[in-house]
């Protein structure tokens, strides 16, 4: 979410001048300059199916360039290989972020019917002058339509993928849109390469939450933010793609034997029956960003019988998809700019799901939203906190077999509370959690598990520190769901949660362990994490 990026009119000039102070990398892109070696690529669509062809669009300002492709699951396959092919230098337009980079057909394939389902990885080499430059990219394959369906579709998060990636110049955070050259985008294009970080990642890239809590007295930090700056990776590399998040999910279920095909949520835009050819379907890390068609489609999923196992967080924004999936859009915090205000379709406004003219509360999808939550072991928000969620209902089925007990914490040795967590309005009794009902949820469903997060990250006066959060999520929050900033609205706007829930929908069920970092607890081996993946996957597959 991190809000502190954002212009717009909650958005002091010293707020942006705080949160500029903690940069960057952010601009990653063409230096449009034909003396500095580079090699970028994209493809014209994120996922492909055996027999497809796939076009590889190049530029690179070597002579020559090469390509190796492999399916990146448990262990890395090299299945294609290509050296020496003649490199050009492409025109990119000044606006590629927004409106694609236009570059022509550099390569071209077929997939053949024997390369397996999963994530596959594109690496982009060129050399100059004893000079040797390395970039990535990635696409998805699904299995072949004549092979029977696998019991479970992963969906990759690309609507979020795309918010965050910064090639070019814009995204839905920060940018070089806007009448002064300094503002986030509202629309922006698939056709572009992913940044440096989504794709491929050194083993041992700090995540978004560092290994331990955050010590009293001492100065904040923000390591990933840091190793970033120092190995010219983008900043925002810890908050969405495949490397940091469905990465990690695919490689432990690969190990563990879970069958998955793969999707994208843009698939699930275009396709809304996809889901039907499968016994659960999956979202895992990072998966804020949503269109209409996305959401309905896994209402209907469910309703009819469909399980759903959600691993992520921040559950927050609506956007349009248009362009036969090229274009996203979603102009969030300047919601009121969006053309479609004051239309009869101005329940497709992209804004957040709770606010007018929306007003589609995200708890009717998975329990929870991203409003109730948000942040958690980010700098000082939350910073001191376990790392994981207090355990209330043990004698829940996915607990099975975990030796939990009422009060444990869960994943607080992995770290898997955070950075960003779904919460639900509830109140307590007996020392049991309820859904209120007042955000929306279903008052049937289940709490099995809670943590605290925040809104406002706070300062304490450490000279020298300088925040990276601040308020500004807070103001926001205050301003669009309470109406107005006050003293009060503020402070109500201040407190998240994270939770664990379980929802029996219509004719299907939902788990939702409702935070990001739930992918790093299984990396990480934490057995009580791993056990609660497998009982709800064992058991969503009948």
């Amino acid at each position: 979410m991190t809000c502190s990026e954002r212009p717009g009119p909650a958005t002091t000039p010293r707020t942006r001048a705080k949160a500029r102070h903690i940069l960057d990398n952010y601009y990653i892109g063409p230096a449009r300059d034909d003396a500095v070696l580079e090699i970028w690529g994209y493809t014209d669509r994120m996922t492909y199916a055996p027999g497809d062809t796939v076009t590889l669009r190049v530029s690179t300002t070597a002579a020559q360039w090469n390509v190796e492709m492999g399916r990146d699951g448990l262990r890395y396959e090299p299945l294609l290989s290509e050296t020496g092919l003649t490199g050009v230098h492409q025109d990119t337009p000044v606006e590629c972020s927004v409106s694609g980079c236009g570059w022509k057909g550099s390569y071209y394939f077929t997939i053949p019917e024997g390369w397996r389902e999963g994530g596959y990885l594109v690496t982009l080499s060129a050399e100059r002058d004893g000079d040797r430059v390395e970039e990535h990219h990635l696409f998805l394959l699904r299995r072949a339509a004549e092979r029977p369906p696998a019991p479970y579709l992963l969906v990759c998060a690309t609507g979020t993928w795309l918010a965050y990636n910064c090639w070019g110049g814009s995204n839905h955070y920060e940018g070089i849109h806007g009448p002064e050259g300094n503002e986030f985008s509202p629309v922006v294009s698939t056709q572009r390469p992913w940044t440096r970080g989504f794709c491929k990642l050194p083993e041992g890239a700090p995540r978004a939450v560092p290994e331990a809590p955050h010590v009293p007295g001492g100065m904040v930090r923000y390591p990933y933010m840091e190793w970033a700056y120092a190995y010219g990776y983008s900043k925002k590399y810890a908050s969405a793609g495949w490397a940091s998040y469905e990465r990690h999910f695919a490689r432990w279920a690969e190990a563990q034997g879970f069958e998955l095909d793969y999707a994208t949520q843009h698939d699930l835009d275009a396709d809304p029956e996809l889901l039907s050819l499968y016994k659960c379907v999956i979202f895992v890390g990072h998966d804020e960003y949503w269109s209409a068609n996305m959401r309905h489609a896994v209402d209907a999923y469910v309703d009819a019988g469909g399980r759903v196992a959600r691993f992520g967080g921040n559950f927050l924004w609506q956007t349009r998809i248009e362009d036969e999936g090229r274009t996203q859009i979603c102009y969030k915090y300047n919601a009121e700019r969006d053309p479609l205000i004051g239309t009869d379709q101005a329940h497709l406004v992209t804004a957040a799901w709770e606010v007018d003219p929306v007003n589609w509360p995200g708890a009717q999808t998975f329990g929870a939203n991203g409003l109730k939550g948000v942040y958690a072991g980010l700098g000082r928000c939350v910073g001191q906190g376990s790392g994981g969620f207090t355990v209330y209902r043990p004698e829940h089925w996915a607990f099975q077999d975990t030796q939990l007990g009422y009060g444990d914490q869960l994943g607080a040795a992995s770290r898997i509370f955070g950075y960003e967590v779904d919460g639900v309005d509830y109140r307590m009794e007996d020392g049991l959690p309820f859904p209120t009902g007042s955000d929306g949820a279903d008052p049937a469903i289940q709490i099995l598990a809670l943590g605290l997060a925040t809104n406002v990250e706070p300062a304490h006066g450490v000279w020298g520190e300088t925040v990276y959060i601040g308020d500004d999520d807070a103001q926001f929050k205050a301003q669009t769901v309470f109406g107005e900033i006050t003293q009060d609205s503020l402070d109500r706007s201040t407190r998240g949660n994270g939770v664990i829930l379980h929802w029996a929908r219509g004719e299907g069920e939902i788990f939702n362990a409702a935070t990001c970092e739930w992918v790093i607890g299984l990396t990480r081996r934490d057995w009580q994490v791993e056990q609660i993946t497998r009982n709800v996957l064992e058991r969503f597959r009948s």
